[in-house]
């Protein structure tokens, strides 16, 4: 898993674009949706230089690219839609947190999508940003994945109202269907965590100490890729009250306030969740504490039991001459006899006192 650094995170110049992230390899491609209520074009295969032709500013423009290794293709992007330089090293800088920029007419914001390792307990992390800017939405995505998928085929059928909307409404889609991934996210270390808890109760194994402890850092991990986006998503607020702003329709910013509350809520589920591991990590101490004391138990029961043996032992250990059952004939068996039973009696006696 990778950890999102706040402050120690690469350093790029604003000039200097480089991308930082772990798919060096994968190959750049663009996609282009074209629509409107009645038309729709996609396009697959083209040239950055080819946009211009391409772009109609009467329709909703979705440019999606997949794979941020060539930073000169993201550049000439940048150049097209006029963007500054240090939105494109944003984009391409895959250590800083999630932000929300507003500058000039454009409208920059990334995201943290987050999915769990199937194989592991481990979280799967992509950046992924946006710029909205004179009805063109173009998506930055480090490798080409499934998130959007069911967009485009609301897109491609027509469902719902998207093909009526602004791109500013198909922002808040992207945004919704990353935010998603937190659901799916949060609702498998739940699963995992309900299972520890289960284990906690009957097993003292230190691995699984461990795995409290991993699934914590997860929800931290969680929390802190989602703050940032509630602070962003909340500032999307301020843009409206500024009213000179004019990248989101007006009737448009209950969205993205729905979205908010989405955080809202998954920062709670995580708090809960937290509380949820602290009850594991008590039942594992509890149930290793129960344990130690039922051998320390079991020990001083077991003491108990041999003390007067071992005094009366220890009697007819000493070495005085005169000691009259020493010379008994039956001397040896009627002391093995108040022994044997001086045990009994005393396990009839704890036993009457449910003391084990």
């Amino acid at each position: 898993m990778r950890k999102i650094k706040y402050k120690k995170g690469k350093k790029v110049q604003p000039t200097l674009l480089e991308y930082t992230g772990l798919h060096k390899y994968t190959q750049t491609e663009i996609q282009l949706f074209i629509y409107d209520d009645l038309n729709l074009a996609e396009l697959n295969e083209f040239e950055v230089s080819e946009i211009e032709k391409h772009v109609d500013y009467s329709k909703v423009n979705w440019l999606n690219v997949h794979g941020l290794n060539d930073p000169d293709f993201i550049k000439e992007i940048g150049n097209y839609l006029n963007v500054d330089n240090f939105m494109l090293s944003d984009i391409l800088n895959t250590t800083k947190r999630t932000k929300l920029d507003e500058y000039h007419d454009t409208l920059f914001f990334n995201i943290k999508s987050l999915l769990p390792d199937v194989d592991s307990n481990n979280i799967n992390v992509e950046q992924i940003s946006f710029l909205l800017k004179n009805g063109i939405l173009v998506s930055f995505q480090e490798k080409r994945s499934d998130f959007f998928t069911h967009i485009r085929e609301r897109i491609r059928t027509h469902s719902g109202i998207v093909r009526n909307k602004k791109a500013d409404y198909l922002l808040f889609l992207l945004l919704d269907a990353i935010m998603e991934n937190f659901y799916i996210t949060i609702e498998n270390e739940e699963d995992k965590v309900e299972e520890l808890i289960n284990l906690s109760k009957k097993s003292t194994d230190l691995a699984l100490l461990e795995q409290i402890e991993k699934h914590r850092d997860n929800y931290n991990f969680l929390k802190r890729s989602i703050v940032p986006l509630r602070d962003s998503l909340y500032a999307i607020k301020s843009i409206k009250d500024d009213n000179v702003f004019d990248a989101i329709e007006l009737n448009n910013f209950t969205f993205f306030e729905r979205l908010h509350q989405k955080c809202l809520e998954l920062l709670e589920q995580i708090e809960y969740d937290l509380t949820t591991l602290d009850s594991a990590s008590n039942f594992f101490f509890s149930t290793q504490n129960h344990k130690m004391n039922e051998v320390m138990k079991t020990l001083t029961v077991v003491s108990v039991f041999f003390m007067p043996l071992t005094f009366i032992v220890g009697i007819y250990g000493m070495n005085f001459k005169f000691m009259p059952e020493l010379e008994w004939k039956y001397g040896y068996f009627v002391i093995m006899g108040l022994m044997f039973v001086l045990l009994l009696g005393m396990i009839y006696y704890f036993k009457k006192k449910k003391w084990y």
